[in-house]
């Protein structure tokens, strides 16, 4: 039995069995032909995903191949599409790059706190039962991967950082702060920001809520200085490396980033770190607050100093739009595998659907 944690983000889909891990943009595209691919392009599949899947007789070109090649792409901020339409073909091209052909798996994935209870049973059942997934990479060969996903539990999105750092990969609690503090947790995403309370491994109701401050925001401000100065509406997901890179060349002409990004992320800290001072603000016994999230990476340095609160350090070397989907993982270890159960068990989600 394989236990799999599955991030379905705005931004990223990420995916990891505890071994190896796979992240791609979130981005559906037509899938065409493509004529010509020569030892460059070849060069390209490495490690990283295939990203060019068939599910129940449609073909898709996803991530950075849809961004490259498909002259129709898809990209949503929008919660209720990603489910209705996009969710299902990120998951299942996520996990047949990372499942082997015939396994049985179970999988812990999350939600945004807003659309946890809205959505949460809808995306069990859409990740349950008997999948079939042909991948063709980008040298043409084809491979079909069958497996079954038997159990789904589905948590608030940020208790994936708790985990990550309260577990080890066997699901045993190594860090037993956690269940003796009261932890805060900023996970800052693409489209959202999520911020909760974990009590004592006990999930908040007053400390938790869901804001629309996702490092989006900053990347639209960013994308409305450059139309104005290019005359070009950059799609927002095409702007992590340039941000990241500190430029962009548009139509020959190089466009420094620096400056804009600092105020855009200067604009957006100061906006989360009202909203979570306030939420907070009768629970003043909280022990360390948590920075997450692939948007927490960026805006982190900004964010910090506006914190009331001892700040809890994640490994500077880690990837922080993993923290989640590695804490998922654990938490499957935890849940399911026997070596996790004479442990104290974190109580952080609903009943997990079955097959």
């Amino acid at each position: 039995m394989e236990y799999i944690g599955l991030d379905i983000g705005f931004g990223f889909t990420k995916v990891t069995n505890g071994n190896e891990s796979k992240v791609f943009k979130s981005v559906v595209g037509e899938a065409n032909e493509i004529q010509f691919q020569d030892s460059l392009i070849k060069a390209v599949g490495g490690d990283g995903p295939v990203l060019h899947a068939e599910i129940e007789g449609s073909t898709y070109f996803l991530g950075e191949l849809a961004e490259r090649q498909s002259a129709v792409r898809s990209f949503t901020l929008d919660q209720n599409q990603l489910m209705s339409r996009y969710a299902k073909t990120l998951a299942l091209t996520a996990l047949a790059n990372i499942v082997e052909d015939g396994n049985a798996i179970r999988v812990v994935t999350g939600l945004p706190i807003n659309a946890y209870r809205r959505h949460k049973d809808d995306l069990a059942q859409l990740l349950m039962g008997k999948h079939c997934v042909r991948l063709t990479n980008v040298v043409g060969e084809e491979r079909e991967v069958n497996f079954t996903i038997d159990r789904v539990r589905v948590i608030p999105q940020p208790f994936g950082s708790v985990f990550n750092l309260m577990l080890n990969d066997l699901g045993k609690v190594t860090d037993r702060r956690f269940l003796e503090e009261k932890v805060g947790i900023i996970d800052v995403g693409f489209r959202t920001a999520d911020y909760t309370i974990c009590d004592r491994t006990q999930y908040s109701e007053r400390g938790s809520r869901t804001s629309d401050a996702g490092i989006s925001q900053a990347f639209k401000i960013i994308a409305g200085a450059l139309q104005e100065k290019s005359g070009v509406n950059v799609e927002l997901y095409r702007l992590y490396e340039a941000v990241e890179r500190g430029s962009i060349k548009i139509r020959g002409k190089n466009f420094g980033l620096k400056r804009i990004t600092e105020q855009a992320m200067t604009q957006l800290a100061g906006q989360i770190a009202s909203d979570v001072n306030g939420l907070w603000a009768d629970d003043w016994d909280i022990d360390h607050v948590v920075i997450t999230g692939g948007g927490g990476g960026a805006l982190k340095t900004f964010l910090e100093p506006l914190i009331e609160g001892e700040m809890l350090a994640i490994e500077s070397s880690t990837d922080m739009r993993l923290n989640n989907v590695f804490g998922y993982r654990k938490y499957a270890a935890h849940l399911w595998d026997r070596a996790g159960q004479p442990q104290a068990a974190p109580e952080a989600g609903a009943e997990e659907a079955t097959g």
